[in-house]
């Protein structure tokens, strides 16, 4: 296979759901990873090359740049020869892909809060958007409550979404206290933690 080249940033949710991918599938050997800065007010031109909405991640393969993290995913899922993360048919297909829908929901409206309160000039911010957002966040999170039982077994890309999205509710939104209104999601989450590409690929101090 030809040598893989991943733009990422060590602080990005959706980075980190294709790191853990890698990992687990044992594609990180055959992986470049080159970490970049990227920002809504600072683009980067030499992600600017590779995606034309300038957003990560983004995988550079075989003269293809692939990008959206469920994209890069699947790809992955389809390079190797193990248990696929993605299964291939049937309801627990549908089960993963709904997981990874629910988790990227909650990282779109998380990232865009994020945005709001750090990026934003203060005069200009708004807090019914936020609040609005942050709803979002909270539904999320009180499905994945109810489903908990869905969660657990062998991991799957469904699965690795949600950890890599309750782990940024942890690096960005550590005050939120989503623990103490979702125990069953939280009990499993501190299980999931223990998994060694989840661990290697925690987010850095903010």
């Amino acid at each position: 296979m030809a040598k893989m080249k991943l733009y990422y940033s060590p602080g990005s949710p959706y980075a980190r759901k294709v790191r853990v991918v890698a990992i687990e599938t044992g594609l990180d050997k055959k992986m470049e990873m080159v970490n970049v800065a990227v920002s809504p007010i600072a683009p980067n031109g030499d992600v600017d090359k590779h995606n034309p909405v300038g957003k990560i991640p983004v995988l550079s393969v075989k003269g293809m740049d692939l990008f959206d993290s469920p994209v890069i995913c699947e790809y992955l899922d389809n390079q190797h020869k193990g248990r696929k993360l993605l299964p291939r048919k049937g309801r627990d297909r549908w089960v993963a892909l709904r997981l990874q829908a629910m988790a990227d929901g909650l990282l779109d409206a998380a990232i865009l809060t994020r945005y709001e309160n750090a990026l934003r000039p203060e005069d200009k911010r708004w807090d019914e958007w936020t609040k609005g957002q942050m709803k979002k966040i909270d539904g999320a999170l009180g499905q994945l409550e109810a489903e908990a039982k869905s969660l657990k077994g062998k991991p799957t890309l469904g699965t690795i979404s949600v950890a890599c999205a309750l782990g940024y509710l942890d690096f960005r939104f550590a005050s939120h206290d989503w623990r103490g209104r979702h125990p069953k999601l939280a009990k499993w989450f501190t299980a999931a933690s223990k998994s060694s590409s989840i661990k290697s690929t925690v987010p850095p101090p903010a």
